[in-house]
């Protein structure tokens, strides 16, 4: 079984706040990414767990006919009042429901790690792009670069998962990626990272915007909203700056590969 009923449920359960308060935050990310993958202008491109669309509305503007794949119908909506003509459709990143060699680009944006088998949904990405095509995958950068690694530290220490489960970012490390790029028949051809840096004007605003996450949402249901916020509140506390903003710095990295 894919991973799109679970994980659709847990993000779509308020798509407004992802869309408002923590997807424009990821744009640095969304945006190094794209740069590397020019010329995007008259391209087939795909975002395969695209969420509320930001990265589908920035490669259209790019000149790219654009499509998106979620698992969360509610996501989805939003990304098709963002870019209107775009082809979105609700599904599992494991089993995407394009013919093979669709798409000139396909893109991942932090959503490998939700796949119930994340090789199994690159080899995916791999089927529907295009002889000479290009993939990029983009995931959390080195953890003892991210400040926010504090917050899903203390997260699995209030609700551990089962023993054998795989970390969450456990595809973040190290040639993990681009591993399962090549196992999926592809070619490694480069890479690069971006800062992205949350920030929230007060507490309010930082536990509407985490809560819109699909992981915040399953260790609530576990541990319950109260545990859950006081958790986020001393995490962000002790992340303060001096200046007084609530703000996490961290670093996010793209790899790029190339189908034969």
């Amino acid at each position: 079984m894919g991973s799109a009923t679970v994980q659709g449920e847990l993000w779509g359960r308020n798509p407004q706040a992802w869309a408002e308060f923590q997807e424009p935050q990821m744009r640095p990310f969304y945006d190094a990414t794209l740069d590397a993958l020019e010329p995007l202008a008259g391209k087939n491109l795909l975002d395969a767990g695209c969420g509320t669309g930001l990265a589908i509305r920035l490669a259209a503007d790019r000149g790219a006919a654009a499509s998106g794949l979620d698992a969360s119908a509610a996501l989805l909506e939003v990304a098709r009042g963002r870019t209107p003509g775009a082809d979105l459709r609700t599904g599992d990143i494991e089993a995407l429901p394009y013919a093979d060699g669709a798409f000139d680009i396909v893109t991942a944006f932090n959503s490998i790690q939700y796949a119930t088998d994340p090789a199994a949904a690159v080899a995916e990405l791999a089927r529907v792009c295009r002889a000479g095509g290009r993939v990029a995958i983009g995931v959390w950068g080195d953890p003892a670069r991210c400040e926010t690694e504090a917050l899903f530290a203390r997260l699995r220490s209030l609700a551990p998962p089962p023993p054998g489960t795989p970390a969450p970012l456990a595809v973040s490390e190290a040639g993990v990626i681009e591993g399962l790029l090549e196992k999926a028949g592809l070619t490694v051809t480069g890479g690069g990272e971006a800062p992205v840096s949350l920030r929230y004007a007060d507490h309010d605003q930082a536990w509407t915007a985490h809560i819109s996450a699909g992981p915040l949402q399953k260790v609530i249901g576990l541990a319950g909203p109260d545990a859950v916020r006081q958790v986020l509140h001393d995490v962000l506390e002790a992340d303060r700056k001096p200046d007084g903003q609530l703000r996490q710095d961290n670093v996010f990295r793209y790899i790029l590969a190339t189908k034969s």
